[in-house]
């Protein structure tokens, strides 16, 4: 009951910060000249004000619905990075993480889509109340957001949002595969609408963000991604898991002020995603050029890439990570990584190096490190000593049937005279 209580006052709390943040000015103070349309046209509410966001109802042939377009300038700069960058991305960018995708796109023909819904799940029962669909243009970043006033405005925010993505070619999203797309094709569905998504080449970021960065960070959240890799952190922010309480405080208050803070986060979503896609399939197209500083960030994308069957590239970064600063056991997995992959290339000598390192120190590599130099001075070298001495130290560490047999096997072939001259 008590820890009940405490998350209640902590809702609390938190939706008084929010409304302090966002109250309109006192009586007192001149108001500002209403803008030709601004949300208080539409939203009957008293406590709105036009500085944080203006809009306009938009008519389609399904009903009505409110939207608003944000423009972030191209000299604004979101943490490190620059948005006048994204502009200058180049066309084939995505392509290798669209599988079976060669075309060509230009960065203004890319649709971030991000929604905010009245639950977690993807089934009929949740709403997609606000979409936000950011485009890289000549002026900067834009951010265009779709809102259900009311969930009788679906029909006409769906028609929308169809029409508007009519503009793009390829759609990028955060778990969007996973979340986002799912529910927004039960939405249409529901609405007896075709989804617009088929025709769209859809790359969900998660994955590669989770690639790079999982190795040093607890978690791959977006706003994670946003305070550790581009260095923003998000002032006044709505936590994701209070944005359906707020909207649904709207629909029964009818106070547009308390969703400030939910356009404002879904915004900043779309812009974060927007200014990662400048990072992370950056670092796969051009790894030696990627902006990664930790050990473990370069230890990741070594892993991509050898997933990708790019060898040589990710035993470059797999050989960087170990020259930085990595924990014992991430060290200790890049070198049997290196060891195993300097092998596969041919690479004996170097595979040899790596493999020693790991047989001395204790690791969780250890035993298969002397296992692996047992079958190297057995088979290529023929030196069946250093085969049995690395056979009885592997022993000794794990007692299995595979060391047995080959301990048995060394023994016996170093007790013919042949091998015994052969070694002397």
């Amino acid at each position: 009951m008590n820890d009940l209580r405490e998350q209640l006052a902590y809702l609390r709390r938190k939706v008084q910060q929010i409304n302090q943040k966002f109250a309109a000015p006192s009586v007192s103070e001149p108001r500002p000249p209403s803008a030709p349309h601004s949300v208080e046209d539409y939203f009957p509410l008293r406590y709105f004000t036009d500085e944080y966001m203006s809009g306009e109802v938009v008519e389609t042939p399904c009903g009505t619905h409110f939207e608003t377009e944000k423009l972030y300038p191209r000299q604004r700069r979101h943490g490190i990075m620059d948005l006048s960058n994204l502009h200058e991305l180049p066309d084939d960018l995505l392509q290798p993480l669209l599988e079976g995708f060669t075309r060509k796109v230009p960065p203004a023909r890319w649709a971030f889509l991000d929604t905010e819904t009245t639950g977690l799940a993807t089934g009929p029962g949740t709403y997609a109340f606000l979409i936000g669909v950011g485009r890289i243009c000549q002026d900067g970043f834009r951010v265009r957001q779709f809102f259900m006033r009311d969930f009788s405005e679906e029909p006409s925010l769906l028609h929308a949002l169809n029409e508007h993505l009519a503009d793009f070619e390829i759609l990028i999203t955060y778990n969007g595969k996973s979340y986002d797309q799912p529910l927004l094709e039960t939405r249409f569905l529901m609405a007896r609408r075709k989804p617009p998504f088929a025709r769209l080449a859809h790359l969900d970021l998660l994955f590669g963000a989770r690639r790079i960065w999982k190795l040093r960070l607890e978690r791959c959240r977006l706003v994670d991604l946003e305070n550790e890799i581009l260095g923003v952190i998000r002032e006044g922010d709505l936590p994701g898991e209070m944005i359906p309480y707020v909207y649904f405080e709207y629909l029964r208050s009818r106070q547009a002020r308390h969703l400030v803070p939910i356009f404002h986060h879904n915004a900043m979503d779309i812009l974060t995603l927007a200014c990662l896609t400048g990072i992370v399939p950056w670092a796969f197209r051009a790894p030696e050029e990627a902006p990664l500083s930790h050990g473990a960030d370069w230890l990741g994308l070594a892993r991509w890439l050898l997933n990708a069957g790019r060898q040589t590239e990710a035993l470059c970064l797999l050989r960087k990570a170990v020259e930085m600063r990595l924990p014992d056991e991430l060290l200790f997995r890049a070198l049997w990584d290196i060891a195993t992959l300097e092998k596969r290339m041919g690479h004996y000598d170097a595979a040899v190096a790596a493999l020693n390192d790991l047989a001395t120190p204790q690791n969780p590599y250890r035993v298969q490190a002397l296992e692996e130099l047992a079958k190297h001075y057995e088979h290529r070298e023929r030196n069946y000593e250093m085969a049995l001495e690395c056979t009885r130290n592997a022993l000794r560490l794990k007692e299995s049937e595979p060391l047995l047999r080959r301990a048995a096997r060394l023994k016996e072939r170093l007790s013919r005279p042949q091998a015994q001259r052969l070694h002397i």
